[in-house]
């Protein structure tokens, strides 16, 4: 029981957060590619500061990879974002009913707790930079709390950037 208990809270934390997809060219090989750099000037639709925490990121990552990032590089990362504001899903319930003889009434409601949340699609292109093509890409959505301190922003920048690494390269099928 206790097995079983503690599988459904792995798989409940697991599906909690980000999600990820891709799409990629599948004639290319990816193991030909090592070196890599960003477009310049970035236009993500991010603020300055979030736009340096990913660059960050990704370069960590990327490099923990075996690539290496170059003035003259093969592929050039992009990446953009959508966001949107949106009430918590956290709610409290407030609810009030009566039931009497063959009738019944019953009221409910609930009220937003803990603020605004950022809800973010996250778009990273890799082009191929000889070919000047789209060679690979990654969608991400999550969500974040509107007022959100840096040390938050880089924890769910790290942790959405991470899922998104773990399927580049694609696996050959």
């Amino acid at each position: 029981m206790k097995y079983l208990l503690s599988i459904c809270i792995l798989v409940l934390l697991y599906s909690c957060g980000a999600t990820v997809g891709i799409d990629y060219d599948t004639e290319k090989d990816f193991s030909n590619y090592n070196t890599f750099n960003f477009f310049s000037p970035l236009s993500s639709g991010l603020n300055e500061l979030d736009e340096k925490r990913i660059v960050k990121i990704t370069d960590s990552l990327l490099v923990s990879k075996g690539m290496i990032r170059s003035e003259n590089p093969q592929i050039l990362i992009n990446f953009y974002s959508n966001e949107y504001l949106s009430n918590s899903r956290n709610t409290i319930g407030v609810g009030f009913g009566n039931v009497g003889r063959n009738t019944s009434v019953g009221i409910s409601g609930g009220i937003p707790i803990g603020g605004k949340e950022v809800n973010q699609q996250l778009t990273i292109d890799f082009i191929d930079a000889n070919l000047d093509a789209l060679v690979w890409q990654a969608q991400t959505e999550g969500s974040f709390k509107e007022k959100a301190t840096p040390k938050q922003k880089e924890k769910y920048y790290s942790q959405i950037l991470t899922k998104v690494f773990n399927k580049y390269p694609p696996k050959k099928k």
